[in-house]
């Protein structure tokens, strides 16, 4: 029992459940972009694209002076493996957001979520091509259910779903173009390079599209202004909780994580968006759904025969 005028202490919150809040706010933030998107009309892809660039760049200029975290950014930059890897990646990221938020404000939020399912396994079959790994017997399963699901979701778009290959596409090179700077490079940095490096694009962008009279950004009220500057946080906040829950918890209960982010956005298109679902799409998205059982059972089979002085998996990357 506690002595006269000593107050209990409240019980310290397990780093794992904090590892798990951040892991669900992360992933939760990825899930609820589509909503973000629609409140940005009347803007365009290209010019949401151009404003998230620019105002992330801002965003992460501010954090990074307040936290006096310049440091890291500066020995990257130092580096031209890392500076030029990071240029890499941060094409590759262009590429999806801009095909992400077409997707979503062109009314194809559907076939966006299913990039984000899809991914896990074309990571999988570009660690074939690119690093000439070997596969187990389930993720060949896997990747042999994704290539039909694709076949049949292209039966039933009437042609090939470009939007979501080309997000799971562009988001696989991506995380293993990231690999390569591995853990030299924090989130909040990596971040701040990528957006450096495509910020005076984004600009000449913004310039343009205000010189032709076809800029959102300062014509549509105050509203509109702020909640377009709001997409630097919108974009980097994510990101930090992501970090946070990366230090925390193991990579099979990340790998468990990523999965809320493509069921809100397919949540959302289905039943807040209101976008169709036939027959053949359902089939197609069943596919994928039990592909991706199989690669979560065999990820967990693989991470619970390891033993304990295992060479650590690679950790799972993070959304756009």
């Amino acid at each position: 029992m506690s002595g006269p005028g000593v107050t209990p202490s409240r019980p310290v919150r397990s780093e794992n459940s904090v590892g798990i809040l951040f892991g669900i706010g992360a992933y939760g933030l990825w899930g609820l972009l589509p909503l973000y998107f629609l409140v940005l009309a009347p803007a365009g892809p290209v010019e949401i694209v151009a404003n998230r660039v620019v105002w992330s760049l801002v965003f992460c200029a501010i954090l990074l002076t307040v936290l006096r975290s310049w440091r890291p950014v500066i020995t990257a930059l130092r580096s031209p493996r890392i500076t030029g890897t990071l240029t890499v990646a941060a094409l590759l990221i262009a590429v999806n957001w801009l095909v992400y938020t077409y997707g979503v404000t062109s009314g194809q939020a559907i076939e966006a979520a299913l990039g984000y399912f899809i991914n896990p396994i074309v990571s999988v079959l570009l660690g074939v091509i690119v690093l000439r790994e070997r596969l187990r017997p389930l993720q060949w399963i896997a990747i042999g259910m994704g290539v039909l699901a694709v076949v049949v979701l292209a039966v039933g778009y009437g042609s090939v779903p470009w939007i979501a290959l080309t997000l799971a596409f562009s988001f696989g090179l991506y995380g293993f173009v990231k690999k390569k700077v591995g853990s030299r490079v924090d989130a909040v940095s990596s971040l701040s390079i990528e957006t450096a490096v495509l910020a005076p694009i984004a600009a000449a962008v913004m310039l343009w599209l205000g010189s032709a009279g076809k800029a959102t950004l300062v014509t549509e009220g105050a509203g509109h202004f702020w909640i377009m500057v709001a997409s630097g946080v919108i974009t980097a906040v994510p990101l930090i909780f992501f970090g946070a829950a990366a230090r925390r918890l193991p990579l099979t209960t990340i790998g468990l994580l990523q999965y809320l982010a493509p069921v809100l956005q397919f949540l959302l298109a289905l039943l807040v968006l209101g976008e169709e679902m036939p027959f053949e799409r359902w089939i197609g998205f069943s596919l994928v759904w039990v592909a991706l059982i199989l690669l979560t059972i065999d990820m967990l089979r693989t991470v619970h025969r390891q033993p304990k002085v295992a060479k650590p998996a690679d950790a799972v990357d993070a959304p756009a």
